[in-house]
C-alpha cells in the first residue's frame, strides 16, 4: 500500500540553483522494495535518486541506496552530499557534532561541514594504476574521437562505480569533446584537463556513463574523488584545488578538493529546490 513519504530535490556542487547536478531524495524509504526504488529512479530520470533508510551499522547516522535510471550504484559523490543535506534538513540528528557517517554499499563514508559547505572523505580506490589492456585503451580513445597519443594518461580511478580516467592536454580539449557513445559501450569514462595558471578552476572534468542511462553526468563526486586521489598522489595537483564540471551542459559545477591529514575531502555546495511529500 502506498504512503506519504518526505521528498526533497536538491542541486549539488553549485552555489547557484539550476547550475549543478540535481538529486532526488526519498527521506522515509523504509518499506520500499528494490524494484520500487529502481522504478522511481527511472521515473525521475535524474542521474541519481537516493533512498534514506535506518542504518544497520551502529556507528552510522543513516543508510542510503543510490539508483541511476539504469541500476544501483555502490557509491556516488553528489548523492552522498545531497543525501547528507536532506538528512539534516529533515531533522536527522548526527551522533557526533559536525560529522555524519553514511552507510552505503561500499561501507561507511564520513561527511563533515566546511563552513556552509559539506564535504565527504574520499573512499580508497578499489582499482588504480594505468590501464594496460590495449583493447580498452583503443576503445577509450575511439569513444572520445581522439588518437591514442592524445591521452596523456589513462588510469583506473575506481572507488566503486568503475571509473576509468583519461588526462588530456588541457581544459579546452576536454570541453571540445564530442564523444561517440556507441563506441563507449561498457565504459564509465571520465576526462580531466588543466586550465592555464591563474584560472578560477584548476581543472575541467567531464563524466560519461551511457550504460547507466546517463550519457554525460553534469557534476560527478565519485569521479572527482578518484581523480583527486590519483592527481594528488602523482604530483599533478596541489593539496587544495577547485575542479569545474558541467560547462559543456550549460551547468557551472564546482568541486572543492582538500588533502589534509591523510584524508582527501571532496566538498560542494547544496541548493535545496523542492521539498514536499511523495506518495509511493
Amino acid at each position: 500500500m502506498s504512503q506519504l513519504r518526505r521528498f526533497l530535490q536538491v542541486d549539488v556542487f553549485t552555489d547557484q540553483p539550476l547550475k549543478g547536478n540535481p538529486l532526488a531524495v526519498v527521506v522515509d524509504a523504509e518499506g520500499l522494495s528494490e524494484a520500487e526504488m529502481a522504478a522511481f529512479a527511472r521515473w525521475t530520470n535524474l542521474s541519481e535518486t537516493t533512498f534514506l533508510l535506518p542504518p544497520t551499522d551502529p556507528t552510522a547516522d543513516y543508510r542510503v541506496r543510490i539508483f541511476t535510471p539504469g541500476g544501483e550504484l555502490p557509491f556516488a559523490g553528489h548523492p552522498t552530499l545531497g543525501s547528507a543535506h536532506a538528512f539534516i534538513a529533515s531533522g536527522g540528528d548526527a551522533k557526533k557534532p559536525g560529522r555524519l557517517v553514511q552507510q552505503c554499499a561500499i561501507g561507511l563514508v564520513t561527511i563533515r561541514r566546511e563552513g556552509a559547505r559539506l564535504a565527504f572523505d574520499a573512499p580508497p580506490l578499489k582499482r588504480s594504476g594505468p590501464v594496460e589492456d590495449a583493447a580498452l585503451r583503443a576503445q577509450a580513445a575511439r569513444s572520445l574521437r581522439l588518437a591514442e597519443d592524445e591521452l596523456l594518461d589513462l588510469v583506473w580511478v575506481d572507488n566503486g562505480p568503475g571509473w576509468m580516467a583519461a588526462r588530456l592536454r588541457d581544459a579546452a580539449t576536454v570541453l571540445a569533446l564530442q564523444p561517440d557513445f556507441v563506441a563507449m559501450k561498457g565504459l564509465k569514462l571520465g576526462v580531466v584537463g588543466a586550465y592555464p595558471a591563474g584560472a578560477p578552476e584548476q581543472f575541467e572534468v567531464r563524466a560519461f556513463v551511457p550504460d547507466l542511462g546517463v550519457p554525460e553526468d553534469p557534476v560527478t563526486g565519485s569521479l572527482n574523488a578518484g581523480l583527486a586521489l590519483w592527481l594528488q598522489g602523482a604530483g599533478l595537483a596541489p593539496d587544495r584545488y577547485i575542479a569545474g564540471q558541467g560547462a559543456a551542459l550549460g551547468r557551472a559545477g564546482k568541486v572543492h578538493v582538500l588533502r589534509e591529514g591523510g584524508h582527501c575531502w571532496i566538498g560542494g555546495d547544496v541548493q535545496p529546490l523542492v521539498h514536499g511529500q511523495l506518495r509511493l
